[in-house]
């Protein structure tokens, strides 16, 4: 049986009106009201006007691409180029395909489930042609299934769906294609260098501990202190001492460094979650009168347009961000054929730059 719009409005408690305002956005609607009209969209499956039920099948000219933060380059680098992989431009900016393209709309959750589930809605109230989610996902049973039970309504009505450095979903196939980055070897291999260099007291400055990428960094962090037989790898309580979560923000890693070097005089080297934590860890040891890398080496993650030119130039991982978003962006359009078996494991590459030596004495 088809759902109408009267259904959605008995099902919030409110007035049909009230929810063709919400989901055409075109009059004010109170946040509480709202988040109760898409809860009662998504429980019912809402999606087409009454009798165009013939259409569920079909699919728009849109393609959404959510991210946490635009404002971060490792979401907008990803969402820029996969972006114009959907306009049809070429490399140079020009007009590539000819018929094929698509409206990109880049949605911007803010790191909130919630706003995540919303646009999601919102995308297949739309009959999204595509979709494209960026970046670690939140570790939590009950979103991720919410996640997973949206993505595949999606794809059962024809929208292709991506993951563009993100895990697989857990048990659910909805998902077209996931280019997964190599976190875990990446954060391995930064270890390594440092414990190469002869570094043992290390700092370890981490993202929110919700997110899939701050875990997968840390555990890779760590078999690569447990493999080396640092002091206290195989401690689970001298670990911790040592990390310290927070945002991936420059005064997370600005404060989180004061901290750890509090707590460790000895501390020869600190790690950072990413290249924007690395530039805080950067001040806060320079503010404490020490030298990098003479005193103190840093590195970071990501390697952002800006690691190259810190000074001293910042020790990193290589993620291809761009090359990942123009992927996503062509697997979004039908233009790539999936990886087999819908997975891509995306390497990353260790960037040993100035911010790193061997430590004194």
């Amino acid at each position: 049986m088809t759902v109408t719009l009267a259904d959605v409005a008995a099902r919030a408690g409110v007035s049909p009106a009230t929810v063709s305002r919400v989901l055409n956005g075109n009059y004010p609607v109170a946040t509480a009201t709202r988040d109760r009209v898409l809860r009662a969209v998504d429980d019912l499956d809402y999606v087409l006007n009454g009798p165009a039920s013939s259409l569920a099948a079909a699919t728009s000219d849109l393609v959404g691409v959510l991210v946490n933060d635009i404002a971060d380059p490792f979401f907008g680098i990803m969402a820029g180029a996969a972006q114009t992989e959907i306009a049809g431009q070429d490399a140079a900016g020009g007009q590539g395909r000819s018929g094929g393209e698509k409206l990109a709309v880049v949605c911007n959750t803010g790191g909130s489930p919630e706003r995540e589930l919303t646009y999601l809605t919102l995308l297949q109230r739309q009959r999204a042609a595509a979709v494209i989610l960026t970046g670690g996902a939140l570790e939590d049973a009950e979103h991720g299934a919410a996640v997973a039970a949206k993505l595949g309504r999606l794809a059962a009505a024809g929208t292709r769906v991506v993951l563009c450095g993100r895990p697989p979903l857990p048990g659910g196939d909805a998902a077209l294609a996931a280019l997964a980055f190599d976190d875990r070897g990446g954060g391995r291999r930064l270890t390594e260098h440092l414990l190469a260099l002869g570094h043992r007291v290390i700092g370890y400055v981490a993202g929110p501990p919700e997110r899939t990428t701050t875990r997968h960094r840390l555990e890779g962090h760590r078999a690569a202190l447990l493999a080396a037989g640092a002091p206290g790898a195989g401690d689970a309580a001298a670990q911790d001492r040592l990390t310290l979560h927070g945002p991936y923000s420059r005064r997370s890693g600005y404060e989180a460094t004061l901290e750890l070097l509090r707590r460790e005089p000895a501390l020869t080297a600190v790690v950072a979650a990413n290249d924007t934590v690395a530039l805080g860890a950067c001040a806060a040891v320079r503010d404490q009168g020490l030298r990098i890398p003479q005193d103190v080496s840093v590195a970071g993650f990501d390697d952002l347009p800006f690691s190259v030119d810190a000074v001293p130039a910042l020790t990193t991982v290589r993620l291809p961000l761009q090359a990942a978003g123009a992927r996503a962006g062509r697997l979004a359009m039908g233009t790539e054929a999936p990886p087999p078996g819908g997975i891509a494991t995306i390497p990353a590459e260790l960037m040993v730059r100035a911010s790193t030596a061997p430590p004194r004495g």
